[in-house]
């Protein structure tokens, strides 16, 4: 029998991931849903609208939830992604879809890193709650109720910096360096790390692949050991001197040491380079193509973020990737997909 995957945030580096990989593992079929293209166009704020959306959709045996809605603060931030998710599940209830699982994703702001430093590692079952508001845990509550009431099961994964090669995402760390390292080959300047020497030699990092995360996430949705649990999913942390010295030498750039400085405010002085490189980009717009604050976020964070991994490998599931690797291939894949331009 084909399980019908019904892949929310169809568009982000999750979502593009997880329908790439549902395509080429027997046994299952991926439906597209986002907001402005997709199998289903759905705004999942508009619970009327997303209802109708859904009406092609009785057949889905699987939800992956990879969407997100950003801005307004923390509050309006639970409220909005709560309500998302809400609406879907509520659409997918009154067409009749016979959920059998729900994948839901979490980030490092459920250990409370958006808050302050926090101590490491971080424990799926022992750290306790910071305060709110948060929506990861307001939509961890609506899966555990619609459960208890004789709904789906559920599944949670807790990756932290994906790395992909979806267009137009202001999260992902790869189109950062990617979009960095390329303007400084056509500046003909050093290879630079943006952030604190603190950062750079001192606090540990971790990322995940998207790729490998949607393996995680086909197992998170079929295994009997995974029903009702949480799982970090990342790999092994490093600090960014490996990623800057690594990705240096593999895209032949003069490296140099690190220079404290803002992205978000030096990097728009660049626009007039970035137009001369970057021909025939699936965003040609330099404001929306990279999101030079997250780097900022990512390079200036000077407490160790590690989250431990023994749970979700003793319940079954291991597959792991080289983190510098991850990077360096998302970097690739982005070039050859018109994402950043051509290194060098």
């Amino acid at each position: 029998m084909t399980r019908i995957a019904l892949v929310a945030g169809a568009g982000g580096i999750i979502g593009k991931a997880l329908l790439e990989e549902i395509a080429r593992t027997p046994g299952w079929r991926g439906v597209a849903l986002s907001r402005s293209k997709g199998d289903v166009v759905a705004d999942l704020s508009d619970a009327a609208a997303t209802r109708e959306a859904l009406a092609g959709a009785r057949d889905v045996t699987h939800l992956f939830y990879a969407a997100y809605g950003p801005g307004g603060g923390l509050a309006e931030e639970d409220r909005r992604n709560s309500a998302m998710l809400r609406n879907l599940l509520e659409g997918l209830e009154a067409v009749g879809a016979p959920i059998e699982r729900t994948v839901l994703y979490q980030g490092a702001k459920v250990y409370g890193v958006h808050l302050g430093p926090v101590t490491t590692p971080f424990y799926e079952d022992e750290n306790p709650r910071p305060i709110g508001p948060n929506f990861y845990f307001t939509q961890e509550r609506e899966l555990k109720d619609r459960r208890a009431a004789g709904g789906p099961e559920w599944s949670i994964l807790r990756p932290d910096v994906v790395v992909g090669d979806a267009p137009g995402n202001a999260m992902n760390i790869a189109t950062v360096i990617g979009a960095y390292a390329a303007l400084t080959a056509a500046d003909g300047a050093a290879f630079r790390f943006p952030g604190s020497r603190h950062t750079y030699d001192g606090t540990l990092a971790q990322v995940t692949d998207a790729h490998a995360l949607a393996r995680a996430s086909l197992w998170a949705a079929t295994s009997d050991r995974a029903v009702g649990q949480a799982f970090n999913y990342v790999h092994p942390p490093f600090r960014w001197r490996r990623v800057w010295e690594k990705v240096a030498r593999h895209f032949d750039l003069t490296l140099g040491e690190p220079i404290p400085f803002e992205l978000a405010a030096h990097m728009p002085s660049l626009e007039q380079l970035w137009r001369q490189i970057a021909t025939g980009l699936v965003q040609p717009d330099y404001a929306k193509a990279v999101g030079w604050s997250f780097g900022d976020f990512v390079f200036r964070t000077e407490a160790d973020v590690v989250s431990d991994m023994t749970k979700i490998r003793l319940a079954g599931f291991s597959d792991d990737r080289d983190p510098v690797d991850a990077l360096i291939r998302a970097i690739e894949r982005q070039q050859v997909a018109g994402v950043i331009p051509r290194i060098g």
